[in-house]
C-alpha cells in the first residue's frame, strides 16, 4: 500500500508539473486539510492547488526525496527563486489508497518524522524513548540556520 500511495502522489506532482488541473483535482479531496509551516508569503503548494496563482516554469515542484510511511508519504525537495534557495517537505495523507485528504507544508524547516509504538491505545515517551523511532529526516534544510520540527505519526 505504501509504493501505492507513493505512486498516488508522484503522479500528482507530474499532474502539477504538467499544469493538467483536471488531473490534480481528481487526486484530491473536496476539502483537504492543510497546515502550513513557514514564512507567510510562501503558502506555495496550497495556492497551487487551489488556483489562486500560477507558478512559472522554474517554480515547479520537483520531488527529490519521496517516502512512504503507511498513509503518510513524505516528499522532500527544493526551487531556486529570485537566486534563493528555498527546501520544502510536504507531507500528504492518502486516504483508503485513493485520494488526498491532507497535506502539510513546511519550507525551510528541518523535519523529522517519529513513529511512536502505541500501548493500550495510548501514545507513550518522548522522541527519546524506546517506544519512537525515527522514520524519516530532512537532508536539504541546513539544520544550523533553520526551525526544527518533529512530526510523529
Amino acid at each position: 500500500m505504501e509504493q501505492h500511495n507513493k505512486n498516488i502522489v508522484c503522479d500528482l506532482y507530474n499532474a502539477l508539473a504538467a499544469r493538467d488541473t483536471n488531473t490534480v483535482h481528481r487526486f484530491l479531496a473536496p476539502y483537504i486539510d492543510w497546515w502550513f509551516h513557514g514564512p507567510p508569503g510562501y503558502k506555495n503548494i496550497m495556492q497551487l492547488l487551489t488556483g489562486s496563482c500560477v507558478f512559472g516554469d522554474t517554480e515547479v515542484f520537483k520531488p527529490l526525496v519521496v517516502v512512504g510511511i503507511g498513509s503518510i508519504v513524505v516528499v522532500e525537495g527544493y526551487h531556486i527563486q529570485e537566486k534563493q534557495k528555498t527546501c520544502w517537505v510536504h507531507v500528504w495523507t492518502v486516504d483508503d489508497g485513493k485520494i488526498i485528504t491532507q497535506v502539510r507544508e513546511y519550507l525551510n524547516t528541518s523535519v523529522n518524522v517519529f513513529c511512536f509504538e502505541k500501548s493500550n491505545n495510548v501514545c507513550l515517551g518522548s522522541p527519546r524513548s524506546p517506544e519512537c523511532k525515527n522514520v524519516w529526516q530532512s537532508e536539504l534544510a541546513d539544520d544550523d540556520l533553520v526551525p526544527h520540527l518533529f512530526l510523529v505519526v
